[in-house]
């Protein structure tokens, strides 16, 4: 496979990743709303939610921590489902990290909700499965040599070879 080629591969199966990540978080933070009994019109804070979580997803807010995860499975072809999963993880903790802020007086992040950095995290460890069953289970393939040609057949007995 050639390098431009691998690359559009990439391209497919991160943003498949990050649609399936999106829908799980999406669903998750918005599971208590939905699953009132009540029958009441969804919390406007919830519509600003899914939003919000939309337009992170959209907008590539993974692209570079995933890319660094994808450089290093390409680069060692790495093929393994667990380091995918474990790359995911990292990546949908750094994500949700990303987004609270951190003080440097005390070196620790202020307002960490543990539920929600859960959900981030199992939502990453998916993405990373989709992307391992779309992109990389063939990591490094395109720096493969391709297969050697046949030999020509052998030459008839009567003939002499040019020279």
């Amino acid at each position: 496979m050639s390098l431009i080629g691998r690359i559009f591969v990439i391209l497919f199966a991160f943003l498949a990743a990050c649609f399936v990540a999106g829908m799980i978080v999406v669903g998750a933070v918005l599971y208590p709303e939905i699953s009132d009994l009540a029958g009441e019109p969804i919390d406007e804070d919830a519509i600003n939610v899914l939003l919000g979580f939309g337009f992170i997803f959209l907008s590539g807010f993974a692209l570079l921590p995933a890319l660094i995860v994808v450089l290093i499975t390409e680069a060692f072809y790495i093929r393994s489902v667990l380091a995918y999963a474990v790359g995911g993880a990292i990546v949908g903790a750094a994500c949700y990290l990303g987004l609270i802020p951190f003080d440097t007086e005390t070196l620790r992040f202020d307002g960490i909700i543990r539920r929600h950095l859960e959900i981030m995290t199992g939502a990453g460890i998916v993405a990373g499965l989709v992307y391992w069953l779309v992109a990389g289970r063939n990591a490094g393939a395109w720096r493969q040599p391709p297969s050697p040609l046949r030999p020509p057949p052998p030459l008839p007995s009567r003939s002499r070879p040019l020279s």
